[in-house]
């Protein structure tokens, strides 16, 4: 569902841009509005969302999805923790449509979905590993790195249940907002992938903001 925000971005007390390959990691508080923003279009945002209070209670694909009864997320969705707690609500949204279903590129996917010489190139899991590891402070380790979001990301489900990953339905300026209802550790790896046409091989930047 299309909805536009009625947040300035002028306003914003947060603004970062991440480049391709790239991470973001942070801790923001309940009652604050973060954005993500695909600034030049079809760029993939790979996120993990934690309880900051205990970072053993994570955003749950399977929970979200069956309290809601869709496998999209988009504006009105309710994204829900391993806890079955709601973490945080897409408020606003202009892609229409993020998958939670694909998970995130690794190493191993590139060498089975590519070729053999694929497996070196990097990959979100990387990004999330090298997060963790250089932010200790976070209290994260490569176990916490579990479902995520793929937003801005177009992966159809077929009639026999299957899944595809087809071309992007997002565009330049196309944003997603949501709103946290409790405090959050956010870490994106802003998909760094070269080997998907949906993105015309060209992996590009993300803005991050808060409100």
């Amino acid at each position: 569902m299309i909805k536009q925000s009625t947040l300035e971005s002028s306003q914003a007390t947060y603004r970062e841009t991440v480049l391709a390959g790239d991470y973001l990691l942070k801790k923001i508080k309940k009652g604050q509005t973060i954005r993500i923003v695909d600034l030049e279009g079809n760029q993939a945002a790979d996120t993990l969302f934690f309880s900051a209070n205990d970072t053993a209670e994570r955003y749950s694909a399977v929970d979200t999805i069956r309290e809601q009864g869709n496998v999209y997320l988009t504006a009105g969705s309710v994204l829900r923790s391993s806890d079955n707690n709601p973490m945080l609500e897409i408020v606003a949204d202009t892609c229409g449509r993020h998958d939670t279903l694909g998970g995130a590129c690794a190493t191993e996917s590139n060498t089975v979905r590519y070729a053999i010489e694929k497996k070196c190139m990097h990959a979100c899991r990387d990004s999330w590993l090298l997060a963790v590891a250089e932010h200790e402070e976070f209290g994260l380790s490569k176990r916490d790195i579990t479902h995520n979001i793929n937003f801005f990301m177009n992966v159809p489900i077929t009639p026999e249940g299957g899944l595809t990953f087809a071309d992007g339905i997002s565009d330049a300026g196309k944003y997603v907002e949501l709103h946290a209802k409790m405090d959050i550790i956010v870490l994106i790896s802003n998909c760094p992938q070269l080997n998907n046409p949906c993105n015309a091989y060209n992996p590009t930047p993300i803005e991050y903001l808060e409100w």
